[in-house]
């Protein structure tokens, strides 16, 4: 997670509080991320314990920022099916549909759609896109798009899913990413050696989506 840069601790007469209250007390900061024309986005949170801290004086330090305990920084999940045919040397994604998206727009709504990019190593390959469906939080997609991927690239592919919302008065926003390959993260690995494991068929797995 990216890191808060400055958390100030003002001087405990700034809180309005007793000494010895504000001891027992922990001091909660969210960061978002400002948008004109849409809801602002939830980027992490830092929960500072005041007894651990000398509020003495004025300090300044560095808190990694976490996933924000209220929910208010999950993105929803995708449903993904990958089918792999080692005779065509082809992978194919099917993105079937999402459910709890995050709303992007102040009506608390998305326009979701979906990019699927294929990189091998650090190398963008081929994107893909589905089409956009208008205000819906749990879009059905069922779009099929088929890569070609030689078996001596298997190692080295990766497939970039990235859910984004797309917006008439601004820059589309991204809503959530999965990254599918050898390396990623346990859940995504995991449905990439099924994949591999089970050659021409269809198998399905839900993904949490990730900043």
């Amino acid at each position: 997670m990216p890191l808060c840069p400055h958390c100030y601790l003002f001087p405990v007469s700034a809180l309005g509080f007793p000494y010895e209250k504000v001891r027992e007390r922990t001091l909660y900061l969210q960061v978002l991320d400002y948008d004109r024309f849409s809801r602002n986005d939830p980027i992490g949170e830092v929960s500072i314990p005041l007894n651990k801290v000398e509020l003495g004086q004025l300090k300044t330090f560095w808190k990694e920022l976490k996933p924000c305990s209220d929910g208010s920084g999950r993105r929803g999940d995708l449903l993904v099916s990958l089918c792999y045919n080692p005779t065509a040397n082809t992978i194919t994604v099917n993105i079937i549909k999402a459910r709890h998206l995050k709303a992007m727009d102040i009506g608390g709504t998305s326009d979701p759609y979906v990019k699927v990019w294929l990189m091998h190593k650090d190398k963008r390959v081929e994107k893909k896109k589905t089409p956009v469906i208008k205000r819906c939080l749990n879009p059905v997609f069922n779009e099929s798009f088929p890569f070609d991927v030689p078996a001596h690239v298997l190692r080295e592919t990766t497939i970039i899913i990235t859910v984004m919302d797309k917006d008439r008065l601004s820059r589309n926003d991204v809503i959530g990413k999965i990254y599918l390959s050898w390396k990623s993260g346990p859940a995504e690995v995991k449905h990439w050696k099924d994949m591999l494991a089970r050659p021409r068929t269809n198998v399905a797995q839900w993904h949490a989506l990730k900043a």
